[in-house]
């Protein structure tokens, strides 16, 4: 197998980390997972990850809670994800570095673009956590931006489904599948597979966006080999 990309972008969700118990950490899911990426990492492949913190907390979680203060936790949430696959990874060999947009330097690095370059160029993961460090912005938003910002050849998307489809395929039986999609087809049809502000700034960067199931055997290595599954998002 080849690699068709030179440098991706992987979004990982956080509820896609528990698996089946649906909170925390499943190892059995984080050892798949790093197994495909050392192998991505063995071809060449430039490797940048964002990790969502759905499993520990996802928005307000029914509380009346201030909606800056809910999505700074969310952000919290995705360092816990970074460290363990940070530590799963270096486990397997590869050097890895977490990247975070909130200061925390006992725990990680500041985000900085250079730096993060500079470690691609050592052959380093990188994972790029707390989002844009911003409130009122998803971890979509945050992987699209730094996945424009690192000029990376595509947009990988790891989800709990095998792709896009144009209603709920948990709720709707009938659900009919995308192979294909622009942008502008997810921001027209109201498809919420990834936020509006997300699939604008892919659009204007032209980065093309993958998004198929995490949970497919070697899906990972499979989509990073150009190999058609789930659905592709871009321009055309």
């Amino acid at each position: 197998m080849q690699p068709k990309y030179k440098r991706i972008l992987l979004k990982l969700s956080g509820e896609a980390l528990a698996g089946d118990q649906k909170f925390g950490l499943n190892e059995e899911v984080i050892s798949r997972v790093v197994d495909q990426l050392v192998k991505v990492h063995d071809m060449g492949v430039e490797i940048a990850l964002v990790i969502g913190g759905g499993n520990f907390w996802r928005g307000r979680q029914g509380t009346n809670m201030d909606r800056a203060t809910a999505d700074q936790m969310g952000m919290l949430a995705t360092v816990i994800n970074s460290l363990a696959m940070m530590d799963a990874i270096e486990q397997r060999g590869v050097p890895t570095r977490v990247q975070t947009a909130l200061n925390m330097i006992s725990v990680a690095e500041p985000y900085v673009l250079r730096k993060a370059l500079h470690h691609f160029e050592k052959g380093r993961i990188v994972i790029m956590a707390c989002g844009t460090g911003n409130p009122y912005c998803s971890t979509d938003t945050a992987a699209a931006q730094r996945a424009c910002e690192i000029r990376a050849d595509v947009l990988l998307m790891a989800k709990n489904v095998d792709g896009i489809y144009d209603s709920d395929p948990a709720l709707n039986p009938d659900a009919k599948k995308y192979d294909r999609l622009t942008f502008g087809d997810i921001v027209n049809k109201g498809l919420k597979a990834m936020d509006a502000t997300a699939a604008t700034m892919c659009m204007e960067n032209d980065i093309p966006v993958l998004a198929f199931a995490l949970g497919e055997e070697d899906s990972i290595l499979r989509a990073v080999c150009g190999e058609s599954l789930g659905t592709l998002i871009s321009n055309e």
